[in-house]
């Protein structure tokens, strides 16, 4: 379906709304170094005090971003939220958890018509985002791309390049096997125990949403169930984890016809040894459990809003790897997707990349709630390669 966006008049490409917080500051300072002279882009937030202490910063950077425009915007204000819309082409959402302060944003893209991504990870504001705009959104023409971050550009956008290294037309499988090292900060604590705490409200949510969404008709599209396991190939134990990555990935398998006429999924923490893999299952035990209770969960969420994160040089140690073994049509191919600190310095180049992509590639007209294959595919891989990410392909054989 094509759509035609109502004619307007942006004053930016770019507009990068919570752009005060730890992440947002990271997704600025990306912009300043990379952007050049395009895009036109501005700096939001519900604090003008700290946007001219950003600003600041960026000048030191670059001196022409002294004069960088600040907008004022708040979440409890819907006509701030409509303004900001109004005014850039596309808006990058760095405001979370998302699931209490990303919606009104959201409902202001998908009623003007602007493009929106954000770094969610959550996968309760994704199905409500999509069951409460992706329409609005598909008459608008804007499209609204969650999870453009670590949670899921590594995965999504891997499993796609992997998919294009393989015949068309048949059945494809998929296993991906992630690797990480990095510190988390207090944001990202919280925004996990806020959604640990709401598991029944999503369950019922995403099952309204598969109601309502229904799957292809004549392929299958389905998430592989292997258990804790040692895999001899890799030489390392393997655990299923419940994150949004191949929730992510199967939805951009059933949107796509090109991912096979099945197509099968499997997504993986890789760990070297069995006191790593008790350690991890041990602390999402804890959190879970402790995001049950409400005193507790409360302390965390207060750490979260703190705002602070790993400092550059804990970044700088940091790093990804998620290898892909995929096979269809009697070829198998291992495909690789790697890069630095995952959970903040990556995180805002893919972020800035996904916005930079919806402003400037030539994409496919596919408005509505997407992911971020299926939204920008091919043109953000080569964004993200000439940043630095690699995409590479092991091997490929028959």
């Amino acid at each position: 379906m094509k759509v035609k966006k109502a004619a307007r008049k942006p004053g930016f490409d770019v507009a990068l709304f919570g752009a005060t917080g730890f992440t947002g500051q990271l997704t600025a300072e990306y912009l300043a170094r990379r952007a050049g002279p395009k895009p036109r882009w501005a700096i939001a937030g519900r604090n003008l005090r700290k946007l001219e202490v950003l600003r600041d910063k960026l000048a030191r950077l670059d001196p022409a971003y002294a004069e960088i425009p600040m907008m004022h915007a708040d979440t409890s204000d819907p006509e701030s939220m409509r303004a900001l819309a109004r005014s850039t082409r596309v808006v990058i959402s760095a405001v979370g958890p998302y699931i209490r302060y990303g919606e009104p944003l959201v409902a202001a893209c998908a009623e003007i018509g602007t493009d929106y991504v954000d770094l969610t990870g959550e996968p309760e504001f994704v199905d409500r985002m999509w069951m409460r705009y992706h329409e609005q959104a598909r008459a608008s023409g804007a499209r609204i791309v969650n999870c453009c971050g670590f949670d899921s550009i590594p995965h999504d956008l891997g499993a796609y390049y992997t998919v294009m290294q393989l015949p068309e037309g048949v059945p494809i499988k998929i296993e991906a096997y992630v690797r990480a090292a990095g510190k988390l900060s207090g944001g990202t604590l919280s925004t996990a125990a806020i959604a640990m705490s709401r598991w029944r409200e999503y369950a019922r949510l995403r099952a309204e949403r598969e109601r309502e969404e229904g799957r292809p008709v004549d392929r299958r599209i389905s998430r592989l169930n292997g258990g804790v396991r040692y895999d001899k190939r890799l030489q390392s134990w393997v655990l299923p984890v419940p994150t949004i990555d191949p929730l992510v990935v199967l939805r951009s398998a059933a949107a796509d016809e090109r991912y096979g006429s099945a197509f099968h999924y499997g997504h993986y923490l890789q760990l070297k040894n069995l006191p790593m893999l008790a350690g991890v299952v041990g602390g999402m035990g804890a959190l879970a459990l402790a995001s049950q209770i409400a005193p507790v969960r409360r302390r965390i969420v207060a750490l979260g809003n703190r705002g602070v994160g790993p400092s550059e040089a804990e970044r700088a140690e940091g790093w990804f790897s998620v290898r892909f073994a995929g096979c269809g049509g009697g070829q198998k191919v291992y495909t690789e997707v790697s890069g630095g600190d995952p959970g903040y310095g990556e995180t805002a180049k893919m972020l800035a990349e996904s916005a930079l992509s919806l402003a400037f590639d030539r994409l496919p007209a596919r408005p509505g709630v997407q992911t971020p294959a299926h939204a920008m595919g091919e043109p953000l891989i080569k964004r993200l390669q000439s940043a630095g990410i690699q995409f590479k392909t092991i091997e490929s054989f028959l």
